[in-house]
């Protein structure tokens, strides 16, 4: 089984005008896109298809506040599942909130998501999925089929001291539903975000744990670079380009 292997398009920062025919060149035929509105949906679809690209998973914001957060999420889950798409890439913080009310909120998405055959995954960000306790804590909180984990095997350590991306992955694994693919040097709150292999992750061992349930992905390359270095177009391409060459020489992307 062939693992799906897709491209953020922030990795390409300013240069994203370019990202569908880098991304179609090299090889990369899923993206992660932001979910567009109803107006826009034809559009973009047209553009994906223009060359020859599918998105794996959408993303849609989640203002957990506003008295309205259910139907908001709910109405952009529609334009999801109207592009086929089954995956929705999120990121949820309680923001002072109640947290069990928060489990409420994100049971009411579940729902919406369940109905249109989605899954919601939710980023590893605090305070929701800060860390692989935080992460169960809050899934048994939520305890709903549709709603699950987007593992970002670098942020599990920008947000916490010394922890083991691996050992994070594995005890949490069950619940997670993709994988953002980021290397880092491992230090804590450093913006250290290099080409796939450059860092200290494990890619391997996540992709077994992975597949140990049964799981190809989504697996989204997510390549937000180093702070305070300046590169030309060429240059992300490249970082880019090292990052799929990297997972294929080691048998984990086509």
């Amino acid at each position: 089984m062939s693992n799906l292997i897709a491209c953020n398009l922030n990795s390409y920062r300013q240069y994203r005008d370019g990202a569908y025919e880098h991304l179609a060149r090299i090889g990369l035929t899923h993206v992660e896109i932001p979910c567009p509105e109803p107006e826009e949906r034809d559009a973009v679809q047209r553009e994906l298809d223009g060359f020859g690209l599918r998105a794996s998973s959408l993303i849609i914001r989640c203002e957990m506040h506003a008295d309205d957060a259910v139907q908001r999420f709910a109405h952009s889950l529609t334009t999801v599942a109207e592009m086929e798409v089954g995956l929705v890439f999120t990121s949820v913080k309680t923001g002072g909130i109640d947290r069990d009310f928060v489990y409420g909120r994100l049971q009411d998405i579940g729902d919406a998501a369940a109905e249109r055959g989605i899954v919601v995954a939710m980023e590893t960000h605090p305070d929701l999925v800060t860390n692989a306790d935080v992460a169960l804590e809050t899934m048994r909180g939520v305890n709903h089929p549709n709603i699950g984990v987007n593992f970002d095997t670098a942020n599990v350590h920008y947000y916490n001291e010394g922890v083991d991306s691996v050992e994070q992955f594995r005890r949490v694994s069950h619940a997670v539903a993709a994988v953002h693919l980021k290397d880092t040097n491992g230090a804590f709150q450093t913006w250290h975000f290099p080409a796939l292999g450059e860092g200290i992750v494990d890619f391997p061992s996540i992709f077994e744990i992975f597949a140990g349930h049964g799981r190809n992905g989504p697996y989204t390359l997510e390549l937000e670079g180093i702070q305070g270095e300046s590169l030309t177009r060429r240059d992300v391409e490249r970082r880019i380009e090292q990052s799929l060459d990297y997972l294929r020489d080691r048998g984990l992307a086509d």
